[in-house]
């Protein structure tokens, strides 16, 4: 089984994407993760750094904004084509929102799920803070109810929403282990999504229970005979990443540590 890396597109907005491209090409990641935007010349800019730097694609969804149901609906239909246009591998999905109900939620997922029949496009849905798979406990009644629901495998949220390593969870997260096509490789922690610096040993237990997850998850996918498994570091940008209080500074750097991680996973995971 090969594992695929990708470069999230988070935090380097600044750069062009010819640049961000190039940069994630040298980087030795196989891919980018990314939103794709409406703006018909910097889509195709988009389209055409990816091509030059031949780089897959995995779509990114996360402007779930909207409080009314409706509105929602069509807006999330709308994002779905608009990143379908670009040919993705698969779309990660912050789908839905933790204050609709149940059935708004499996509503959107059923959306998914027909984009899915229609283009083959996978969509993985995150499980994600602020979203309809924010907690183990939630995401363990959809993925019972829901069959054909498949997760990006970002438990550094629920790590926080717990405030645990999720030690009293493991039925939920050996499901969603299960169902994960897709991996969000940061490092949470009891009281927030990111720790510091994953290779500083203060953190050495919030790792070891991260690279635990990802180890079955990769089993997972060896027992499936998956021809491959899609990984995004995604240690993310300020306020994600803390500065100094006084001078702003980021105490560590994003770029690097992303980096850290994919020769990380490269090396325990294979």
């Amino acid at each position: 089984m090969e594992i695929l890396f990708f470069c999230p597109r988070w935090g380097s907005e600044h750069l062009s994407w010819e640049e961000f491209c190039s940069l994630a090409k040298t980087a030795g990641y196989t891919g980018v993760e990314a939103g794709v935007p409406f703006n018909e010349v910097e889509k195709a800019e988009m389209k055409m750094a990816l091509k030059k730097n031949k780089l897959l694609l995995i779509g990114q969804y996360w402007q779930s904004f909207e409080r009314d149901f409706e509105t929602h609906k069509t807006s999330f239909k709308n994002y779905l084509e608009n990143i379908a246009s670009l040919h993705p591998l698969k779309i990660d999905s912050q789908t839905g929102k933790d204050y609709f109900n149940f059935n708004e939620n499996r509503i959107l997922f059923e959306i998914a799920q027909q984009f899915t029949t229609d283009t083959n496009i996978p969509v993985l849905h995150e499980t994600h803070r602020n979203k309809a798979l924010f907690a183990a406990h939630i995401t363990q009644q959809f993925l019972n109810e829901i069959p054909s629901l498949k997760i990006t495998a970002d438990f550094s949220h629920w790590c926080t929403v717990s405030e645990s390593y999720l030690q009293d969870q493991q039925q939920a997260v050996q499901l969603a282990i299960a169902r994960t096509g897709h991996i969000h490789a940061r490092v949470g922690h009891t009281q927030g999504p990111q720790v510091t610096d994953p290779r500083l040993p203060e953190w050495k237990e919030a790792l070891e229970h991260h690279i635990n997850w990802w180890k079955k998850i990769a089993s997972q996918h060896q027992k499936n005979n998956a021809e491959s498994l899609t990984i995004t570091p995604e240690f993310g940008p300020v306020p994600y990443l803390l500065q100094h209080p006084v001078t702003k500074q980021p105490l560590a750097n994003q770029w690097e540590i992303n980096l850290w991680m994919m020769e990380f996973l490269d090396e325990n995971l294979t």
